[in-house]
């Protein structure tokens, strides 16, 4: 009978709900006002203009995307791991000179591809490295150096376009794959790469424990500062994977491409559910948020708001993205 009524009075401990241990349910209720912010937004731009559902328009979304979508990968690392990296849009230009230049001269396009990304390896690593070796902030290093690249790429170029005459690079941007566009199937293997990396190694891990807190992640053994460089070369890379497709797309490497750049990614990743004080944020929920970027710019083209309130209405939804961050932070440190 003692036996009966102390398990009568046990609590019977609930099962944990799907919200809490799935990944895909926890990244859903995460990102759940971001997703609903982009329906919402597609639904307003299908009533409102007669195009914006034409499958030329949405393809030609997809591609503009594409390049803010690798560059706002790289981002969402550097961002993950508690730093910040404005150089990128100069490395989207130089990577993209350097690129039609080796097209030009007849190397292989693995040749071409490979050298601009060496390259934007190359600053990633100086970013890094300087950044984590240093007490110098990462927003001044990253400026500095954005404007060195941006100098390098009007110094190949002499301050012109370099129009692309290699019919096989340029297809990289135009081009298709079963019907899907090249620069899609670029991302969609760039995703799948970083995810793995960051979700699948202990890299990854080593990443957001750093970003959460570099101390605490020091003291477990972590080599921080090997972290830190190592995202700000998976940024350069990316960057410079950005670069390659849009002289691809353009036909030509211009050096003045690339200005603010690094605004939209940041606004995807922060969009997207990535933190600014480090430790938290996906890729998925990256994507989402360039693609809410990339259907703003195009309903704004679309019904041909003026472009200079195009960057009022962007400047808005950054610094509400930023706010909305600031409130979860906020709220879980009450918790």
């Amino acid at each position: 009978m003692l036996n009966r009524k102390n398990q009568a009075e046990t609590p019977q401990l609930k099962a944990p709900s799907l919200w809490v241990i799935n990944p895909f349910f926890i990244w859903l209720k995460r990102n759940m006002a971001a997703m609903i912010a982009l329906v919402f937004l597609c639904i307003v731009l299908s009533i409102s203009t007669d195009t914006f559902l034409v499958k030329n328009n949405l393809f030609s979304v997809l591609r503009q995307v594409c390049v803010n979508c690798f560059i706002a990968f790289g981002i969402t690392c550097v961002l993950i791991c508690g730093g910040i990296d404005l150089s990128v849009g100069s490395v989207v230009a130089a990577a993209g000179v350097i690129a039609v230049r080796c097209g030009n001269a007849g190397l292989p396009l693995i040749v071409c591809i490979l050298i601009p990304l060496m390259f934007g390896a190359v600053i990633g690593f100086f970013n890094g490295f300087v950044i984590s070796h240093t007490t110098l902030p990462a927003f001044i290093v990253t400026l500095s150096t954005q404007i060195i690249v941006r100098g390098i790429s009007y110094i190949l170029t002499g301050g012109q376009p370099a129009q692309s005459n290699n019919e096989v690079f340029n297809n990289m941007g135009v081009g298709s794959v079963f019907g899907i566009p090249i620069p899609v199937v670029f991302v969609i293997g760039a995703f799948i790469i970083l995810y793995f990396i960051m979700n699948r190694t202990s890299f990854g891990r080593h990443v957001y424990a750093t970003g959460g807190n570099k101390e605490a992640a020091r003291y477990a053994g972590v080599d921080t500062k090997w972290i830190q460089v190592r995202v700000f070369v998976i940024s350069g890379v990316m960057a410079a994977l950005a670069g390659i497709v849009l002289a691809a797309r353009l036909y030509s490497g211009q050096p003045s491409v690339g200005e603010g750049f690094e605004r939209d990614a940041i606004a995807a990743s922060v969009l997207g559910g990535t933190s600014f004080n480090g430790g938290i944020g996906t890729l998925g929920g990256t994507m989402v948020g360039v693609l809410i970027i990339g259907v703003l710019n195009n309903g704004m083209n679309l019904l041909k708001i003026n472009s200079y309130w195009q960057f009022v209405v962007k400047g808005i939804v950054i610094l509400g993205a930023v706010y909305v961050d600031y409130l979860k932070k906020r709220g879980s440190l009450k918790k």
